[in-house]
């Protein structure tokens, strides 16, 4: 069952504790507060189950808060970026849907 959806736009940016490559968008302040003001279902980790879009692709993921009070921030796969033609450093625009 679908939430809210939010769109935005967001640079793409390597997660630093990974060796290797894992990519990752930050959701703006407003949209993660708002998501985190809304009920959801339990989930580990303060995670978020969402439906999210990136030009022509469109999967079923989870965002994770950076810390207790700070946004959320969503990996965006391999498949995803290769398929839309993007990369680390690139601003794209995201479409992100909470689920129920």
């Amino acid at each position: 069952m679908a939430g809210v959806r939010y769109e935005f736009e967001a640079e793409l940016f390597r997660w630093e504790a990974r060796r290797d490559l894992w990519v990752f968008a930050r959701l703006p302040d407003d949209v993660s507060e708002e998501i985190r003001l809304q009920p959801h279902p339990p989930a580990g980790f303060g995670s978020v189950k969402v439906m999210m879009t990136l030009g022509g692709s469109r999967w079923s993921t989870s965002i994770f808060p950076e810390s207790a009070e700070g946004a959320y921030i969503v990996s965006i796969k391999g498949s995803v970026r290769r398929a839309e033609g993007v990369g680390l450093g690139d601003r794209v625009r995201l479409g992100v849907e909470t689920l129920l």
